[in-house]
């Protein structure tokens, strides 16, 4: 995958030691709403050490995603591996800051971590689980391209179900 997969409203920068300040802006009652709230702020540090492990042990990738016309920072994106009814297939989220919602820019980077994903050949499909209540994340499944297959209980985080939406996009990749 090139260093900088983009679109034309944003690029996608693979996550760095630079971006446990992203994890705080985006630990907040409102951007974790439909996610089971804010993480204990003692427990940032693992998740950016998470992020930076996930592209290092080649399971998927986290990136920040950066306008592409001014370079500012405005959210997350990623891809990871998670097993699913049975098959290994790669999940993906994101978080856009709110004061850049509403600018399509969450659509713009899911279409870039899907070329992200396909890029790595390694998978067939990459899901995507918005609770069935989060009605902004639903529709930037459907604006990226992805097919609802339905309704399921999905356990996020660990040791909490949620209701969501199974969507998923074809990648052609392997699964090796």
């Amino acid at each position: 995958m090139p260093e900088h997969a983009h679109t034309p409203q944003v690029r996608l920068r693979p996550w760095s030691e630079a971006d446990l300040a992203l994890l705080t802006l985006t630990n907040t009652p409102e951007m974790t709403a439909h996610l089971g709230g804010p993480e204990p702020e003692e427990k940032l540090p693992e998740r950016h050490r998470r992020y930076l492990a996930v592209g290092a042990n080649g399971t998927g990738r986290m990136f920040t995603v950066v306008l592409s016309r001014t370079g500012e920072t405005v959210g997350s994106v990623g891809y990871w591996e998670h097993v699913w009814q049975g098959e290994t297939v790669y999940e993906t989220g994101w978080g856009i800051l709110p004061p850049f919602q509403g600018r399509g820019l969450a659509a713009a980077a899911a279409l870039a971590v899907i070329d992200a994903a396909r890029a790595e050949g390694r998978h067939r499909t990459l899901h995507a689980f918005p609770s069935v209540e989060h009605t902004a994340s639903n529709a930037i499944c459907r604006k990226a391209g992805f097919t609802l297959l339905g309704e399921v209980e999905f356990e996020y985080p660990k040791g909490s179900f949620l209701q969501s939406n199974d969507w998923c996009v074809e990648l052609g990749g392997s699964d090796l």
